[in-house]
Order: C-alpha cells, then sequence, then structure tokens
C-alpha cells in the first residue's frame, strides 16, 4: 500500500490525539465533553481548536490523495506531497499548542499547498 494512504490513516488520527491531550486530566468531564471543552483556557483550549482545524482539513487531504491515485500519477510524488502533509499538520499543531500564531499559520499554508499540488497535478493527468 503506498505510503500516501497510510498518510490518510495518520490524518485522520491526528484530531483524536489532539484531543486527547485537551482531555488529559482527572477532572475531565465525559458526561458532557463539548461543554467541558468551550470553558478550557490556555493550551488545552488551543489542542481543541487544533483539533476541529484537523477535522476541517481531513476531508479535502483525503480526497486529495484518492483522486491523484485514481488518475495514478507518479506514486512517490505523490507519498511527497503526503509526507509533507503530514509534518506541517504536526508541526502546526506543536505551533498551535505553544501559541505560535504566526508559526502556525505558515504550517498551514505548506499543509495547504500540498493538497492544492494533488489537485493541480491531477488536472494536468485528466
Amino acid at each position: 500500500m503506498p505510503f500516501a494512504c497510510w498518510a490518510i490513516l495518520i490524518a485522520g488520527l491526528l484530531p483524536v490525539c489532539t484531543v486527547a491531550l485537551a482531555k488529559a486530566q482527572r477532572c475531565y468531564d465525559n458526561h458532557d465533553p463539548r461543554t467541558w471543552l468551550e470553558r478550557q483556557q490556555g493550551w488545552r483550549r488551543r489542542a481543541d481548536f487544533a483539533q476541529r482545524n484537523h477535522f476541517e482539513a481531513f476531508p479535502f487531504f483525503a480526497a486529495a490523495v484518492l483522486v491523484a491515485l485514481m488518475y495514478k500519477l507518479d506514486g512517490a510524488r505523490i507519498d511527497q506531497l503526503a509526507a509533507v502533509f503530514l509534518a506541517a499538520r504536526i508541526a502546526y499543531t506543536v505551533c498551535y499548542l505553544f501559541d505560535w500564531a504566526l508559526l502556525r499559520s505558515l504550517f498551514w499554508f505548506v499543509g495547504y499547498g500540498c493538497i492544492i499540488a494533488l489537485f493541480v497535478m491531477t488536472g494536468g493527468a485528466a
């Protein structure tokens, strides 16, 4: 299986990992988790926000990879873009947790650029 397919799985797990960080404390309320998360501050709040953004980015990334694979584009190039996307999303998360807003935005653009590149490559092959 190409790395890009594994990257879809990993990208799908990123929201789970970031929300786990936000919820990792003894007083977490599993009876009303969304209200509990809304009351969080600092890095826990930012971890929840990162989780939300991972959910937003995931469908677009997964679609881009699957379409590129469907058109049988260069597998190595698809894998490279998927790897850069994952690295950018992980760096994005770290920046979000530490409240490095400008750097976080830069990594967001890098990840988004990988998605656009996958679609542009596909457009050239159609």
